[in-house]
């Protein structure tokens, strides 16, 4: 499938509306400067929490000259939609991120984007700058961060539940799948409350443990026929579901509850530090423990690009390169538990000497290295994972709801399966 291709796929009108965040001093986004080339004012949309904040942006100015407007999304799905409605077309941002999810059905368009200048190759981790490389050999995305899973917990619940509270004991805790469940399944009987916040959760952990998941390499959709993807389903409608405070994240009632106590835990890649933080600033229990079911997973990270017909491509360029080199990243960890996607950062004594002080004091830099070299599994995603995935994920929670049985709700899914 080509650029041409995308405007015969239709997409979901409706796009949450979001929030503009204007440097103190910018002029409007679309205007060209006054010689003639790039605006001195460039437009940057992200979402959830990249770690850009006013401050980090304001650098930029300073070291370029260069204004910086900044719209995020209240969620990836929200990106998505506009993203895909105006690429090729006008709307979008001068600087663009896409999450890892539904990069690949990006990437099927990557001659709307302006290609990484040549000098920038090698920064990345090799995955990561894999997945960008078009066909042509073109990079065409600059990494901004991964998700390596660890277990975020809150130590005064676990404390109240009779379990351990230091974090190497906490680890200890969750060598498989089958021992996290177990663990959950008695929180649950002893306090009556949920151990951990999603079901939904669980089925991106295990997911992301698979070598491929829903297409083959080739194109070839084996999303039913997988019996991993069914094995995948059974065991969060089965054992998550009745362990979990919701079927999904990102509603208010989610947010809300990480600062009422409603859960005890949580799977956590490091962008989700910065999450639980904001959401709960005094809540003092919160800890990580260096620990996966089954070794490691990756869930997240995300990428930016640069739309090919913007009105300030060089600018921009400058902007997504600043933002994603070693130096830039680690700060944006430092604000919101972004992961570098880059081997100098990670390699950096800013990063291996960080402790987050929210989380008890937990060395999240180095947990996140540790995290990150368990990672064994690299889970291929086709241009059709993030339709696939979304309704799985769609098909647990009518489960956890009520409103379809397990057998019901997979044949459901089958059928969307089908007229994807």
């Amino acid at each position: 499938m080509n650029s041409r291709a995308l405007r015969r796929i239709g997409l979901v009108a409706g796009v949450a509306t979001t929030s503009a965040i204007v440097l103190a001093g910018c002029s409007g986004g679309g205007d060209q400067a006054a010689s003639g080339g790039d605006s001195d004012t460039v437009t940057l949309a992200t979402f959830n929490d990249f770690g850009y904040t006013d401050e980090l942006l304001a650098e930029f100015t300073e070291e370029t000259g260069i204004k910086v407007v900044h719209t995020k999304a209240a969620t990836s799905n929200d990106a998505r939609t506009n993203f895909f409605q105006k690429l090729g077309k006008t709307g979008l941002a001068d600087v663009e991120g896409v999450e890892v999810d539904w990069f690949p059905e990006m990437m099927q368009y990557s001659d709307l984007v302006a290609p990484v200048p040549d000098e920038l190759a090698g920064r990345w981790l090799d995955w990561k700058e894999k997945a960008a490389t078009d066909a042509a050999g073109n990079l065409v995305a600059y990494g901004t961060d991964v998700g390596p899973q660890a277990i975020c917990y809150r130590a005064d619940l676990f404390e109240a539940a009779g379990l351990p509270t230091d974090r190497e004991e906490v680890a200890k805790l969750f060598p498989t799948w089958d021992a996290f469940f177990q663990v959950g399944s008695d929180y649950v009987a002893k306090t009556g409350e949920p151990f951990i916040d999603s079901a939904n959760s669980v089925l991106q952990g295990v997911v992301n443990q698979l070598d491929v998941a829903y297409e083959e390499p080739d194109g070839t959709v084996i999303a039913t026929e997988n019996p991993d993807i069914r094995a995948a389903y059974d065991t969060v409608v089965d054992k998550a579901i009745p362990i979990a405070a919701y079927p999904g994240q990102w509603s208010d009632d989610w947010y809300a509850a990480m600062a009422s106590g409603k859960f005890a835990a949580m799977l956590c890649p490091p962008w989700m530090h910065g999450i639980i933080e904001g959401e709960a600033p005094d809540i003092a229990g919160w800890d990580i423990a260096n620990a996966f079911p089954e070794g490691g997973g990756n869930w997240g990270g995300s990428y930016l690009v640069v739309p090919a017909n913007g009105k300030n491509v060089t600018n921009a360029q400058k902007l997504a390169d600043w933002l994603t080199s070693p130096e830039t990243q680690i700060k944006a960890f430092n604000n919101a538990g972004t992961f570098p996607s880059q081997p100098e950062a990670q390699s950096s004594p800013d990063l291996t000497g960080f402790v987050n002080e929210y989380f008890n004091g937990a060395p999240s830099g180095q947990i996140g290295i540790d995290r990150a070299n368990a990672i064994t599994v690299t889970t291929f995603k086709g241009p059709k994972y993030f339709q696939f995935h979304d309704a799985l994920g769609n098909a647990i929670t009518r489960v956890f709801d009520g409103i379809e049985d397990k057998e019901t709700s997979w044949k459901t899914w089958v059928t969307e399966v089908g007229a994807f």
